[in-house]
Order: structure tokens, then C-alpha cells, then sequence
């Protein structure tokens, strides 16, 4: 096969181009080496393609010369997604359910039961488009208290704008942790394999850990009990009016639990003027800050930790408590839209 001095220049760009078609760049490799005298067997060799491949694209440049080189199929145009597709598949994603019993859908099931007109990318595309994710779920819960907006106001306002020269404290207890020691030795962290625990355990007892946190210096006071009853709270109230200054004003937020609400509670308060409790509406402890200590002490010590006796959790749990107060930062609470539950002259705590 002879070449011109310009199809040569020609068919040498198209073979070198790092930004153009990879079939065209192959087709112009096949020409050059066809120029070079090279057999058909050698060239099967380098471009890995078989004699019809050569027989083809040879005689398309022997009739055509350069023109023949380029892909005579343009490739079909791309697929548009109208409204009305759109509307479809948001009515079928967000309206039924799958037909097999399924409690979601996936985009290749629903691109099944839509017929098989529209591709299950088609569909995971709509999805994203529009925040869509059948494969995920939320848990909520909604507070039946009446007087939510009163109680709320009365916590946000202690966050917001606390009383002067007063400390104000949030109390909760975690209740029922589990003191887990593995059967088998942990493996530890290397590159490229995550930390491995046994999946057989030994449990050696729970406890409970009862935390304060000083809403204004982020500081916790912390103290473990076997069990959680009134009088367990009732000492730990009384280990955190120890820990101020005599006579300073406590406001204390907890959460309706029963063993908060009791007569021996009522008689440490009335032989404790100074010590107010506020208790957050029914089923709103995310309204107590001490829950978002909790997740983080939860995360960091017990979710993955490794306890050889009751006795070794409470020493790591109050070592873990030590540590954190070195450190110690408050929440920083905002309320962006007070109209929406709660009325602007509401906010205010009264005391």
C-alpha cells in the first residue's frame, strides 16, 4: 500500500493523538503498518484484531482514501428524559409500592415493573435529580407533651440565656452497659485491613453511668452505679451540689423518667432550695445536651472496647471522663426560627 506525503502526516497525527477517538487512532496504525510492508499475521499480532478487521478497513482506504478511515455509524442520539418521564417515575417511586412484596424499590425493580421502556440508570438519575432514596430510612419519634412549647422555651432559654452567677446542668443516665470481653484476641489495624474483634464474647455484668454537663464550660461530672433507681440520682444530685460553691443557684434539665419524678426527689429539692429542675417535654430528650455527650463517649470507649470485668469498664469510662474535662467544650445551641413552635416572648426562661 502506497501513501502520499500528507496521508502519511496525516495518518502519523491520527495514530500519536492522546484527545482523539481510540478506533480512529487503531485505523490509522493499521494503514501505516499496511505502508510498511508488514504481513497481515504480523499486524494481527500488534493491534490484536483479526484478518476481517484488516480486509475491512483496508479496502475502505484503498476506495476512499482518509474519508474511509472514519466510523460510518454517527452512534444514536442521546436519550432525553421529558417531564412527563420524570413525572412517572416519581408518581410509581413515591405512590406504590413493589408488586412482589418488597418494602422499597430499587431502580433496575422499577424499570422492570414500568415496563422495561425507560433503563434503570434513566430512573437512577430521576432519583438523584430529585433527592430520592427509596434504600434509606429515618427513625423519628413525635412529642405528644401539651405543653411542649412552654417546657422547650423553658430549656432553650436555659441554653440561650442562662440566669447570672447560677451553673446549669444537664443529667442523664446511661443505663445497661454491657461490660464485653472478646473470646478471641483483637487484630490489630494494619494498612489495608481494618481492626478485626472475635465475634464470640464473654459478658462480665453492666452498669450505669449517670453524667452532668456544665452547659457553660462543657465540663461533665460523671459517676457509675450498678443500678439506676431514685436514690442512685438523688446521691448524684447531691454529688453535684457538693461540686459548686455553697449556696449557688443549680438548674438542673433531665428527662421524664420515673425515678427523676420521685418523693425522694421531692425532698432532696425541698431540703435543696438552690437546685431547680427543669425536665424536657415527653419524648424530646434530644432537647438535653448531656445525649450528645453520651453518643460521643458511645463512639469512643464503648461501641468497640474491650472489657475484662466491671470493675475494668468503670476504670475506663471515669479515665475517659478525666481526659475530656482537660479539654472540655460547651455546645454551641442555636435556634435559627423561634416562631415556628415556640413564640419569641417565650424564649425567656423565667425564673
Amino acid at each position: 500500500m502506497k501513501l502520499t506525503k500528507q496521508e502519511r502526516v496525516e495518518l502519523n497525527q491520527q495514530a500519536s493523538t492522546r484527545t482523539g477517538r481510540a478506533d480512529s487512532a487503531r485505523h490509522a496504525r493499521l494503514i501505516l503498518l499496511l505502508a510498511e510492508g508488514l504481513t497481515w499475521a504480523e499486524i494481527r499480532a500488534k493491534l490484536d484484531c483479526n484478518d476481517s478487521y484488516i480486509s475491512r478497513w483496508s479496502k475502505r482506504f484503498e476506495t476512499d482514501r482518509l474519508a474511509g478511515l472514519f466510523a460510518r455509524h454517527a452512534g444514536r442520539a442521546r436519550y432525553k428524559v421529558t417531564d412527563r418521564i420524570e413525572a412517572r417515575v416519581l408518581a410509581w417511586t413515591t405512590k406504590r409500592k413493589p408488586a412482589d412484596g418488597s418494602t422499597h424499590w430499587s431502580s433496575r425493580k422499577l424499570a422492570m415493573e414500568m415496563g422495561g421502556d425507560i433503563s434503570h440508570m434513566t430512573i437512577a438519575r430521576i432519583w438523584a435529580k430529585h433527592g430520592l432514596k427509596p434504600h434509606q430510612l429515618r427513625g423519628y419519634i413525635a412529642s405528644n407533651d401539651p405543653d411542649f412549647e412552654g417546657k422547650a422555651a423553658d430549656v432553650i432559654g436555659l441554653y440561650l440565656n442562662p440566669p447570672q452567677h447560677a451553673a446549669v446542668f444537664c443529667v442523664d443516665e446511661k443505663t445497661a452497659i454491657q461490660a464485653l470481653d472478646r473470646k478471641d484476641p483483637v487484630l490489630p489495624l494494619s494498612p489495608g485491613r481494618a481492626e478485626r474483634h472475635g465475634f464470640e464474647y464473654y459478658r462480665h455484668g453492666t452498669l450505669s453511668l449517670y453524667a452532668a454537663f456544665n452547659t457553660k464550660t462543657g465540663e461533665v461530672l460523671g459517676k457509675t452505679a450498678e443500678r439506676h433507681t431514685s436514690a442512685e440520682f438523688v446521691a448524684f444530685l447531691t454529688d453535684i451540689v457538693a461540686n459548686q460553691p455553697k449556696g449557688k443557684e443549680i438548674h438542673v434539665i433531665a428527662d421524664n423518667l420515673s425515678a427523676h419524678k420521685t418523693k425522694r426527689v421531692e425532698e432532696f429539692l425541698a431540703q435543696h432550695p438552690n437546685v431547680h429542675m427543669h425536665f424536657t417535654p415527653t419524648y424530646s430528650s434530644w432537647l438535653n445536651q448531656v445525649e450528645l455527650w453520651f453518643a460521643k463517649i458511645e463512639r469512643d470507649v464503648i461501641a468497640r472496647g474491650v472489657f475484662t470485668s466491671v470493675p475494668d469498664l468503670k476504670r475506663k469510662l471515669m479515665r475517659y471522663i478525666r481526659q475530656y474535662n482537660k479539654q472540655a467544650k460547651p455546645v454551641k445551641w442555636k435556634y435559627f426560627d423561634p416562631t415556628r413552635r415556640i413564640t419569641p416572648d417565650s424564649i425567656v426562661t423565667v425564673h
